[in-house]
């Protein structure tokens, strides 16, 4: 514990792995963590496959950093048909941190869990948590219309489409599309960005009233165009859960 509270990042992984395999054999480590964490603030970032969900955690882990803040991401990756392993897109998308100290990444198999992450996310982040990140990065697997469960473990939840995502009347039926507390149109330099974002802005209009109303915005992850927006919306949510 005091090795990973100190920045050791050996440690650091060897505690994360332990607590893979399970609360039984995780024990009084995971006990310890739980006691540590409620420290960071959690941010899930979900959506459909290659609407470029990594890139923008990317873009938005180098926004953040530029405050002095720490970043811990979990990345759920698919999982490989053979060894059930994850097969680790997510982090060679983020190799542009791999030398800063103030970032740790760890990819986690899906491994058939339905709602978009992995079984063991809850744990992971309580020993991230734990560790004393400021930020916590939950990215999940590609998601359907149903596989809305990062919600239950974040303070923010990000939902990422991009344009030709599919008409207004499709969206309302998606329920990954009813949860969040901030919407991404990215790729928005390609045909139809504007349209998806209104799409959007109706969509929710057209929803329940809510004390907070979520922001829709446009970002291009690939040259950071939108990323600060993006960072300064996450902060307002933030602010707004502490009333």
């Amino acid at each position: 514990m005091d090795r990973v509270r100190k920045g050791d990042r050996r440690a650091l992984a060897q505690a994360i792995t332990a607590t893979e395999e399970g609360p039984a054999a995780a024990g009084d480590l995971l006990e310890a963590f739980t006691a540590l964490a409620g420290g960071a603030s959690r941010i899930g970032i979900t959506g459909a496959p290659g609407v470029g969900k990594s890139t923008l955690v990317s873009a938005l882990i180098s926004t953040i950093r530029t405050e002095g803040r720490t970043v811990a991401v979990i990345a759920v990756d698919p999982s490989s048909p053979l060894t059930s392993g994850a097969l680790l897109g997510d982090r060679i998308r983020l190799q542009d941190h791999v030398d800063d100290p103030g970032v740790y990444v760890r990819s986690v198999a899906g491994r058939g869990h339905l709602g978009g992450l992995s079984e063991a996310v809850p744990r992971i982040a309580t020993v991230l948590d734990g560790a004393g990140f400021d930020l916590l990065l939950i990215e999940t697997i590609g998601v359907g219309q149903s596989e809305v469960e990062v919600m239950h473990h974040v303070d923010t939840t990000v939902v990422v489409v991009t344009p030709g995502w599919g008409d207004s009347v499709q969206a309302a039926k998606a329920g990954v599309l009813e949860i969040g507390d901030v919407y991404v149109v990215n790729k928005a330099d390609l045909v139809g960005s504007a349209s998806a974002r209104r799409d959007l802005e109706v969509m929710l209009a057209m929803g329940p009233v809510r004390s907070w109303k979520p922001p829709v915005l446009e970002t291009v992850a690939t040259e950071g165009v939108g990323v600060g927006e993006l960072w300064r919306a996450v902060q307002d949510h933030r602010r707004h859960l502490r009333g």
